[in-house]
């Protein structure tokens, strides 16, 4: 009988190793599926948040804001309000919206005929057409403007002002002597814009955001967000402690706490956010990102700048006062500045070792202002990158310069951040880093927080803009010698889906909030909108190198100015 009991004995304890080993085995090929969907292997797209209603805001969420905060928020959103293409019952067929081959510029008539010198306001007028060759009555396109000399390598930006008709003046500044061309671009008609501010109030939720939650064996994967509806289930709480930055995660059915998330990630974007009629206003070589042709001369000769005329002059038949100011402008490939500081040319390694010698140089933010460290890593010999073993475009990012005492650091901003898998514990909001600085004049801040805020509503941004700029204004009155450099957004390339969801009219919008907000305090504000505008390569959400190292210089100029 005890041999009996025993026989049952061992094939029971073998069944019960056999079945821990398959269940193990499962565990594991769970997991490695969760990884791979987690490092978007796998598809996410189908899997989407329960839709916001279109009522909802996430604007209410965060802090309460004081009166005077609320006061500054309405003005900023006046200065940024854009026309409105006049209501329809119906939507507009594409026939009747903006199209630039039959839309076209022309000059504005001289006084007398006279020449053209350095100083001068030379202007355009643009008549915009729809695709029947009709004239618009009403406003609203997005254009943009641009004055340059390829073979000098020079451009500046031009000014854009719409008369609400159907009609735009292109105004530029003459700031050198040669032949210059104009181009003008209409990036969006009225109508797609009335698409994409639509789309910017009603759908926060256009990217994916999701967290990985982790306790022993078990783990689960929820949707996240500013804001989330608050019927489809509980809800996790991550509102910054300091800063009162609100983010959401759905609290995980299984037996998971808020306590056990373990990461943050971008899991997609949503799909079929407008009907196939408006997906026309967006066709690439049509109606998005297209030149518009000038009838007539689009390029006049300047000439130097004679001593005894006014300041500036007007191509208008009446002087017209000056309405276009530049940050800026290209001459042979470099950025000169036309905000007071005289730029510096740092053009070998060792210049730039010089400036930055004994320093401590902070950068905060996207991945445009990455794009600096990566430049001075790759140009320094001596800067070595320290492996930290952080994610590739995430960070955080260290490196040294042990001969000559430069330290250089990179830290990625807090959410919304739409990149690979990035730890709980690296999630750090700009202002607190700020906070936790002690500054001086060995420290060097720069910043540029806005690519990933594009697909949420203005006021979201403002408010986040607004806990960077106290942090700001906290670390230059303990520590008044510190640079701070602020990083402006920059135009991108555009197609059908990022202009969905990344537009340059989104961009513009938070480009005028922060210029705006940080428009009289003690630092850098760095035009990285009208650097890439004035600039004769393609747009790209990551400027090229030559437009990389003209901001460097620019950075380099406020660290170290001339001294006369």
């Amino acid at each position: 009988m005890w041999k009996c009991l025993s026989k049952y004995v061992c094939i029971f304890l073998l069944l019960t190793l056999s079945g821990l080993f398959f269940l193990f085995r499962n565990i594991n090929i769970l997991e490695w599926k969760l990884d791979l969907c987690i490092w978007d292997i796998c598809s996410v797209h189908s899997e989407g948040p329960p839709l916001l209603d279109h009522k909802q805001s996430c604007n209410h969420l965060g802090q309460e804001r004081t009166p005077e905060e609320a006061l500054e928020e309405h003005y900023l959103l006046e200065s940024i309000a854009w026309p409105e293409p006049p209501p329809r019952p119906t939507p507009t067929p594409l026939e009747q919206t903006s199209d630039p081959a039959h839309s076209l510029f022309v000059m504005l008539p001289a006084v007398g005929g006279r020449e053209w010198h350095v100083g001068d306001q030379l202007e355009f007028l643009v008549l915009m057409k729809d695709f029947q060759g009709r004239p618009k009555s009403h406003g609203g396109d997005f254009l943009l403007a641009r004055l340059h000399s390829p073979k000098l390598g020079a451009g500046v930006a031009g000014q854009v002002v719409d008369h609400q008709n159907g009609t735009y003046s292109a105004i530029f500044l003459l700031l050198w002597e040669g032949s210059v061309r104009v181009e003008v671009t209409l990036v969006h008609p009225s109508e797609a814009v009335h698409v994409l501010r639509n789309l910017r109030e009603e759908r926060p939720d256009r990217v994916l955001y999701k967290s990985l939650f982790r306790s022993g064996l078990l783990s689960e994967t929820t949707m996240c967000n500013i804001c989330l509806p608050t019927n489809q289930q509980p809800l996790c709480n991550y509102t910054d402690p300091h800063t009162g930055e609100p983010w959401y995660c759905y609290q995980p059915k299984q037996l998971l706490s808020c306590d056990t998330r373990i990461n943050h990630f971008r899991a997609g974007y949503q799909k079929d956010l407008i009907t196939d009629k408006e997906a026309l206003l967006f066709q690439s070589g049509v109606n998005l990102k297209t030149h518009i042709h000038a009838k007539g001369s689009d390029s006049v000769t300047v000439l130097p700048k004679k001593k005894d005329k006014p300041e500036v002059e007007s191509s208008r038949a009446k002087a017209a006062p000056v309405r276009t100011t530049p940050s800026g402008y290209y001459f042979q490939g470099s950025w000169q500045s036309l905000g007071g500081v005289v730029m510096r040319q740092f053009n070998d390694p060792t210049a730039i070792t010089q400036c930055l010698k004994g320093k401590v140089v902070y950068m905060y933010g996207d991945s445009t202002v990455r794009q600096y460290y990566e430049f001075l890593t790759s140009f320094l010999p001596e800067l070595k990158d320290f492996n930290l073993r952080s994610p590739v475009k995430a960070g955080p990012f260290m490196a040294v310069d042990i001969p000559h005492n430069i330290l250089l650091k990179y830290r990625s901003h807090g959410p919304p951040i739409t990149w690979t898998p990035l730890s709980i514990s690296q999630l750090r909001y700009v202002a607190n880093e700020l906070d936790g600085l002690a500054g001086g004049s060995d420290t060097v801040v720069v910043i540029s927080v806005w690519a990933h805020f594009c697909t949420f509503p203005v006021q979201v941004y403002i408010r986040r803009l607004r806990h960077i700029r106290r942090a700001v204004v906290r670390l230059l009155n303990r520590a008044p010698g510190t640079v701070v450099v602020v990083r402006s957004a920059n135009l991108r390339a555009q197609s059908l889906q990022e202009s969905l969801n990344v537009s340059d009219w989104f961009s513009l919008q938070l480009d005028e909030v922060i210029k705006a907000m940080f428009r009289g305090l003690n630092i850098k504000l760095l035009d990285a909108w009208e650097m890439t505008l004035a600039h004769h390569l393609p747009h790209n959400i990551h400027p090229r190198p030559p437009i990389i190292k003209n901001m460097i210089n620019a950075i380099l100029s406020r660290v170290c100015p001339v001294k006369n």
